[in-house]
């Protein structure tokens, strides 16, 4: 594990890494200068952060006009959709009238049976909604789905097309249910947690889906990779989760680098860009 600090990976001369999904708003990233510096020292040279109520998403937007590098997405997490009320869409849709807000995605949204901070009817009713206002507003969607796989997709997939795109972020079912949401035309993001020692089955996905459908995130601060588990997620310690998928793929970090970035350019519409400033 120290040895892993002292001599982390290096992201090759020409490539870099993009964090699809951060929430550079909580706490841990106290210092957002000296949080967005060193990412970018490891490779991470664009950060997407990531709204889940109104005033996070608020904060995204403000975040993301303060860094050339930071791009944020807005939404209504299911722990918070009881909150909604007929002025909460309103207040989104506001955000992206101005192109400076850098909004490039809707989310995260979706079902969350695990925690039951919200009624599942109220969840469903408002994933269906959020889904329906994504498409309105031509923005990918970042999808939330813990312990809720079923309803998920059948409810995904009866959504569809999506024409904007999406993602099924911090993946958490099987190879069989991967190739249902790749099916949908989504990626797949993968988080930290694949550095895990038990996490096979995460591995397993990662091991076996196409390149082409991968996408990175941290998911900071939480779920850090090893060698930093249980400790504040930072932005660039998504060079050890992209190392650990070159590992499993058996091809070089270089070449996860490249196609992951040019993947969340394609779905995320980002501009390119070499320094977080």
């Amino acid at each position: 594990m120290n040895d892993l600090r002292k001599n982390p990976p290096q992201i090759p001369q020409g490539v870099s890494l993009v964090d699809t999904h951060c929430h550079l708003d909580m706490r841990g990233y106290e210092d957002l200068d000296a949080t967005v510096a060193s990412a970018a020292r490891f490779g991470v040279t664009r950060i997407i952060t990531v709204g889940i109520d109104i005033p996070s998403s608020f904060r995204a937007v403000e975040i993301a006009r303060r860094f050339s590098g930071v791009f944020a997405t807005m939404g209504i997490h299911p722990h918070n959709v009881a909150n909604i009320n007929t002025e909460t869409y309103d207040k989104l849709v506001t955000l992206t009238e101005d192109k400076a807000n850098k909004i490039v995605g809707y989310g995260e949204i979706g079902l969350d049976y695990a925690k039951k901070y919200a009624p599942r009817d109220v969840q469903l009713k408002e994933f269906r909604s959020q889904l329906d206002l994504a498409d309105e507003l031509h923005l990918p969607v970042i999808i939330h789905d813990r312990d809720a796989h079923e309803d998920t997709i059948e409810i995904l997939n009866k959504k569809k097309p999506f024409h904007s795109g999406g993602v099924m972020h911090c993946f958490s079912g099987n190879s069989e249910l991967a190739l249902k949401v790749i099916d949908l035309g989504f990626y797949i993001s993968i988080p930290g947690i694949v550095t895990f020692t038990k996490s096979e089955t995460l591995q397993d996905v990662a091991r076996n889906i196409p390149l082409n459908r991968i996408i990175l995130e941290t998911d900071g601060p939480f779920l850090a990779p090893v060698p930093y588990r249980g400790k504040t997620n930072k932005p660039e310690y998504l060079i050890f989760t992209a190392q650990k998928l070159a590992d499993l793929k058996n091809i070089s970090l270089g070449e996860v680098a490249q196609q992951t970035t040019a993947n969340a350019e394609s779905l995320f519409v980002l501009k390119s860009g070499k320094d977080l400033h």
